[in-house]
């Protein structure tokens, strides 16, 4: 799987969501759009989008609300769109767990620039070193955050936009066991059916495509009753 991140655009100003969807699609983002507060976290919660670009004067809600609720349960990174540029609104929004802050009118340029930053930033894992890094390495599996590039054997995996998701959380995890809940609420959002049927089915899949042996796994391996490990990275 290679291809590049679900934005997703919280903006009831369809004149500005317009601009900023066309300058998207021209650099190949897939892109969701959404003018009320309550439809964008619907889309984040049933969608899991890679960045939010989020303006706080929704018809509905504040967007300092929206910031709140996400901020429950996820580290998705948010980029405030707003007209308002007082200092003290930025620090606010900063405070609550926004990414950056653009104030309009802005520049495709700086627009694309915040936006790669962002990405970038939530594509970085700590290494057992201590530092970063932006790949995930395993024997003969490699997991490219930055291009959504898995390649086992120097070839490309195909993965679903879901597979890929839980594979790259149980990567950015390694050696750590990640639990059913904590899976379920990442990929699918915080109210998601409590039934986990959903997350075997698609972890049988990755293990089909990963696995020599799915019956034997390599990578994933299952902490029965309580959820997923990845294998740790190997040098």
């Amino acid at each position: 799987m290679s291809s590049k991140a679900h934005i997703l655009i919280i903006e009831d100003e369809k004149s500005i969501c317009n601009f900023i969807k066309a300058a998207l699609q021209v650099q190949e983002y897939r892109i969701s759009v959404a003018h009320t507060a309550a439809e964008g976290l619907s889309v984040i919660t049933s969608r899991c989008p890679d960045l939010v670009l989020l303006d706080l004067g929704l018809p509905d809600m504040d967007g300092s609300e929206i910031i709140r609720k996400v901020r429950e349960w996820s580290s998705l990174p948010v980029i405030v769109i707003s007209a308002r540029t007082q200092e003290q609104d930025k620090v606010r929004m900063l405070d609550l767990g926004a990414d950056d802050y653009i104030t309009k009118p802005f520049g495709t340029s700086e627009l694309l620039a915040r936006i790669r930053a962002a990405l970038r930033h939530s594509n970085q894992v700590l290494t057992q070193g201590g530092g970063a890094s932006t790949c995930y390495r395993a024997g003969d599996l490699c997991i490219d955050f930055v291009r959504r590039q898995v390649t086992l054997e120097g070839q490309e995996v195909h993965l679903t936009a879901v597979e890929y998701k839980l594979v790259s959380l149980l990567a950015r995890n390694a050696g750590r066991v990640v639990t059913h809940d904590a899976i379920m609420t990442q990929v699918w959002g915080p109210y998601v059916e409590a039934d986990n049927r959903i997350l075997r089915v698609n972890m049988a899949n990755i293990r089909r495509k990963i696995e020599k042996n799915p019956a034997e796994p390599q990578y994933i391996f299952t902490e029965i009753g309580i959820g997923y490990r990845m294998r740790e990275e190997t040098t």
